[in-house]
């Protein structure tokens, strides 16, 4: 399977947008890029984004060979057969993952944060670092991270290791098996409580989400908002004016509710905390329920869409039906 790496893209990057209803792709394979490099260094020069080269990468000219020697690697434990040797390269072989996840993460933040000044379009407070996997968007496309072909098979090689070694540990020694479980099931215990006592708010998904107080389809990404109660509970809502309207109704009671979130009007529409947000009131914002209100991560964001669109800068004090 490490072989076949080699000659597969190991991981791919999907844009979708509007003007690009096919979709654009790059692919990282083991010694470079491909896909549509080209197009998209053509549009990331609009931004300010660095273009893409396979020769600025020295990742390229090193992974086929650290590829092939664990390749090598794995043949030798299967030939020897010892112990001592199928740990060391299960703990070798998961360094290198790690260590290449971290740098394929600081290789998109560096290119979506690191922008030219003096670029054609500059959104203040926008980074363009694509997901490490899963989706996000970027102004108006839709960016997906994901394994292909090289990075399954590379999954599913430590996978299959790591079953020899549970396996070599249930013929070893059942008893021993058990005695260290008992010995981690503790602490096991204690990161799963420490686990569960952290409520995250959930992603608002957009044109499958319903909001809880007008019933509609959440269907613009720009204006969503969130309660998460104290229990984890994740009420959700297409504007503004909806979830201040439950709260004033008293659908949710104030002293129930752990934080309330909204998305950002821009820099990938996240989702941010509502002490923590910027509030740009504006009749020129079109919201889907009237509310008018657009939150921002930054201030300096605010000030760019506040010219654009006129309006005032709101308080959450002010905006809130309760105290």
């Amino acid at each position: 399977m490490l072989v076949f790496v080699l000659f597969n893209p190991i991981w791919r990057i999907e844009l979708a947008a509007p003007q690009y209803p096919e979709g654009l792709m790059i692919l990282i394979n083991a010694n470079g890029l491909g896909g549509d490099v080209e197009i998209i260094n053509g549009l990331n020069h609009y931004i300010g984004m660095k273009t893409l080269h396979n020769e600025d990468f020295i990742e390229f000219k090193i992974l086929p060979y650290l590829i092939s020697i664990f390749a090598l690697f794995f043949i030798l434990v299967a030939v020897i057969g010892k112990r001592k040797l199928m740990y060391a390269l299960f703990i070798s072989f998961l360094l290198f993952g790690t260590i290449a996840m971290i740098d394929f993460w600081k290789w998109e933040y560096n290119y979506g944060h690191n922008l030219d000044p003096n670029a054609a379009i500059i959104v203040p407070g926008m980074a363009y670092q694509p997901p490490l996997i899963g989706y996000k968007q970027l102004l108006n496309f839709g960016a997906y991270s994901i394994p292909d072909i090289g990075g399954w098979l590379f999954i599913v090689a430590g996978v299959l290791l790591l079953a020899c070694i549970i396996i070599d540990h249930r013929i070893k020694s059942k008893e021993g098996i058990l005695n260290k479980l008992k010995s981690i099931l503790p602490f096991t215990l204690i990161i799963f409580s420490i686990s569960g006592c952290s409520i995250e708010p959930e992603p608002i998904k957009i044109g499958k989400d319903n909001c809880n107080f007008c019933k509609m389809t959440i269907s613009d990404n720009k204006y969503g908002a969130e309660i998460l109660t104290k229990k984890g509970k994740a009420f959700k809502y297409d504007d503004s004016k909806c979830l201040f309207s439950e709260i004033s109704e008293g659908g949710i009671e104030m002293d129930k509710i752990k934080d309330i979130y909204f998305t950002d009007f821009c820099n990938g529409h996240g989702l941010i905390k509502s002490q923590n947000s910027f509030y740009l009131k504006s009749d020129q914002l079109k919201t889907p329920m009237g509310g008018d209100i657009a939150a921002f991560s930054s201030r300096d964001s605010l000030k760019f869409y506040a010219t654009q669109l006129g309006g005032e800068e709101v308080t959450w004090t002010q905006l809130m039906p309760v105290k």
